[in-house]
């Protein structure tokens, strides 16, 4: 059996592409860089972090802009026509006052590791762009178009547009084709396959949040009509009926199904085996409960379908409840490497897996003055939506231990540098040590910064000598967390700060970010010059994923 999910941690949006015996999984990442990770598996139950699809990270550019923008829903399909992998994706620029200005961009390479072509603007019609390679040779793009206009259905309709790859622009303007296949509301993700004579038309329906789900549609015509599948929504976490077009709130928490193992379930992508068999792969949550915050964000699950008879798709066990299990395919075993625990930073390049805000975390860490170390270099707050000093890890469950050893020394109080419990630039945990004019001494304290509103924990600040390392420590308890701390040649580990509530790191408690998903790592910041840095000899996440997020 595969364990659900596949990915843990903030990994939603899943699109799953296969060429050969190879199957490769892309998902979204927001406001982090490296931008669309890859997965790779052979027999769709070992996954590994294969590669990276945009690692320039001025193009796009997202210095500045808010949480939850940047890079949206990839769509990565594989030709074998023109020999080339496209990704499809969109840079979401602002959400101010429901406009959603989103560019949509196409990009091809040979490898799935590239290089990547020179992105290709597509337009920016709507969010969740798809590319579909027809069997005569053309290529046809679909996407959500987003609905701005008085008394008309919100938040819009799937269009469908040509692209000619020669000329590489779409041909006209996007006709809409889909209004949805359940009474849900919020259609978004749409893909576009073909089977036998039919076109087939995937999308998600009734928001990424407690109500959401996976339906079909199909036409003999790519540009339809379309026919709705009658057992509509075929994967869903709610299973019951309900008529939400006049809602287009995402999150509809009232939706909650507690016999549900994983929730939000939907925004799905299929892939048919060479034996014959289907998998449909989609976001999926797992909420602390009864608070309903999902600390780790949407993280991607995969089911076993089967195709009926009549021509439509259905979940293999019969009935349209995802599960945490799912019968795993008669494909070879095939092991993969996981991303290591510890981290010594022996390499001159940094290990697959570490993500910084907004930039690429070469422009801050530096893994070849001090051999073996990382140097990470200081900028501008935690708290900036411009160049900041994180490097960071996906949170892929509740439970665990977060470690790192570091030197550092500050000379003014605007120096810091330690640990982060990040979810994004206005909900954070910091261990820190700095330079306390009080304490005429470097000091550790802890700031918390929640919906914007900082708070330092000065009555729990400790004055530690400039020598030697110190060792930082974050515990997961579930709920609750906390930082520690010892001397470089002690043993024990002494707190410090309060417990802090893990369940507020979320989409749901959050008010300025949502989407994405809590990071843990290592941070700097100088914000005087830019130029001061800390050493960091290792960095250690331990996560206990067999505990259950409740």
């Amino acid at each position: 059996m595969i364990r659900n999910p596949i990915l843990p941690g903030f990994n939603p949006d899943p699109c799953v592409c296969r060429r050969g015996d190879d199957y490769y999984l892309a998902v979204s990442t927001f406001e982090w860089l490296p931008g669309l990770p890859v997965y790779h598996a052979k027999d769709l139950k070992h996954w590994e972090l294969l590669t990276h699809i945009l690692t320039d990270d001025r193009n796009p550019d997202l210095r500045k802009l808010p949480s939850a923008k940047g890079i949206w829903a990839p769509c990565l399909t594989w030709c074998e026509e023109d020999g080339l992998f496209y990704c499809v994706y969109g840079v979401m620029n602002s959400m101010e006052a429901r406009y959603f200005d989103i560019n949509n961009y196409l990009i091809t390479a040979p490898e799935i590791t590239g290089p990547w072509s020179k992105p290709v603007y597509l337009h920016s019609c709507g969010f969740d762009a798809s590319l579909f390679h027809d069997t005569d040779g053309r290529k046809w793009l679909v996407s959500l178009d987003w609905e701005t206009r008085e008394n008309y259905e919100k938040p819009g309709a799937i269009c469908l547009v040509e692209y000619d790859p020669r000329a590489k622009t779409i041909v006209g303007y996007p006709r809409r084709i889909w209004w949805g296949g359940t009474d849900r509301g919020c259609i978004e993700a749409p893909h576009l396959t073909k089977r036998g004579k039919y076109y087939y038309l995937m999308c998600a329906e009734g928001g990424t949040g407690y109500n959401h789900c996976v339906s079909m549609a199909r036409s003999t015509r790519v540009d339809g009509p379309y026919v709705k599948d009658p057992a509509n929504p075929i994967l869903t976490s709610q299973p019951a009926w309900s008529y939400e077009r006049h809602d287009w709130d995402h999150l509809k928490p009232r939706y909650y199904n507690p016999d549900a193992p994983l929730q939000k379930c939907g925004h799905g992508s299929y892939v048919d085996l060479p034996n014959g068999e289907t998998y449909l792969f989609h976001l999926c949550a797992r909420p602390f409960v009864p608070e309903l915050r999902c600390t780790l964000g949407r993280e991607t699950a995969v089911q076993k379908m089967v195709w009926t008879e009549d021509g439509w798709l259905r979940m293999a066990d019969g009935t349209n409840l995802a599960k945490a299990e799912t019968p795993e395919p008669l494909l070879p075993e095939a092991p993969m490497p996981g991303i290591p625990d510890f981290d010594g930073f022996d390499s001159e390049t940094l290990r697959p897996g570490y993500y910084a805000p907004r930039i690429l975390p070469e422009r801050f860490v530096d893994l070849r003055t001090r051999p073996g170390w990382a140097r990470i270099r200081g900028q501008e707050s935690r708290s900036s939506l411009n160049e900041v000093s994180i490097l960071a890890r996906k949170l892929t469950g509740v439970y665990g231990v977060v470690t790192a050893k570091m030197e550092f020394h500050p000379a003014v109080h605007q120096h810091s540098a330690g640990l982060i419990l990040y979810y994004d630039n206005m909900n954070y945990l910091n261990l820190r040590k700095y330079r306390s004019e009080s304490l005429d001494s470097d000091a550790l304290s802890v700031t918390r910064m929640e919906n914007g509103v900082r708070t330092v924990y000065e009555d729990e600040r400790v004055a530690v000598p400039t020598e030697p390392a110190v060792w930082l420590r974050l515990c997961l308890e579930g709920r609750r967390c906390h930082f520690a701390w010892r001397l470089e040649g002690e043993e024990e580990y002494r707190r410090i700060g309060p417990d802090f509530d893990l369940t507020k790191y979320s989409d749901e408690y959050c008010k300025y970010g949502e989407f994405t998903g809590t990071m843990v790592g290592l941070t700097c910041a100088d914000r005087i010059r830019h130029e001061m840095y800390a050493d960091f000899d290792c960095f250690e996440y331990v996560s206990d994923m067999t505990k259950p997020v409740d």
